[in-house]
């Protein structure tokens, strides 16, 4: 890992180091979605819709963890790709629901495996037992600070 000039003490640090390995996942993943003509938005919606079902572009977001703004593009792209329908939502007619497809769905799968290779590279030193560990250790973290 390049410290970036980083003075010692600093490279010692759990934030600086949590950073490090996430700028390096963060290019991992973009790098793999960017292989199969994706984003990391293309894959948390599918990924939304795939789990909780059809859903307002509101709703998909917020599930989703994509900002307003962003849904509307990345749905743009989806559909015209044939990975999601948009309907008129009968319920209220000002608003769509997103629905996945069959190749929504595949293209899901696809990214699934994509993603699978990416947490390979970034785990690569680590035994099958560390990595469940450092996923354990992550998750108690993140679920502190939410």
């Amino acid at each position: 890992m390049e410290s970036r000039g980083a003075p010692a003490r600093l490279r010692r640090t759990p934030s600086w180091l949590i950073n490090e390995v996430a700028v390096h996942a963060t290019r991992l993943v973009s790098e793999g979605f960017a292989s199969a003509e994706s984003r990391r938005y293309h894959y948390k919606l599918l990924a939304t819709l795939d789990e909780f079902g059809p859903a307002s572009q509101a709703d998909l977001g917020r599930r989703g963890g994509v900002d307003r703004s962003d849904v509307v593009a990345a749905v743009n792209e989806l559909a015209e790709r044939g990975f999601v329908e948009r309907a008129v939502d009968p319920a209220d007619r000002r608003r769509n629901i997103v629905t996945i497809t069959a190749a929504g769905a595949e293209h899901l799968r696809h990214l699934d495996e994509v993603l699978a290779v990416a947490q390979d590279a970034l785990l690569a030193p680590l035994s099958a037992a560390e990595r469940q560990e450092l996923v354990r250790m992550l998750s108690r973290l993140a679920e502190h600070h939410s």
